[in-house]
């Protein structure tokens, strides 16, 4: 990810990689509805931590690679 993206890119990129809808995504959060997880996708609202929370251990991957602090899903300062 180039430091000029904001995470809603990946977020788009997640979704994608496991072929979800905005509409399927928006259930596993336990959203109204398709438009409140789209608003975060596309970045026009913040999404709230406990969602980032929730999609990092739905998608096995860590904060630091949901945010864009590293492309390691693993996380940063992750070992071998």
């Amino acid at each position: 990810m180039k430091k000029d993206e904001k995470y809603y890119h990946r977020l788009r990129d997640l979704r994608e990689d496991r072929d979800l809808t905005q509409a399927q995504l928006a259930e596993i959060l336990g959203l109204t509805n398709q438009t409140a997880y789209q608003r975060y996708e596309s970045g026009r609202v913040e999404l709230p931590m406990k969602y980032f929370i929730l999609l990092a251990d739905y998608y096995n991957v860590s904060l630091d690679y949901i945010t864009g602090r590293t492309n390691d899903k693993r996380g940063i300062g992750y070992k071998k």
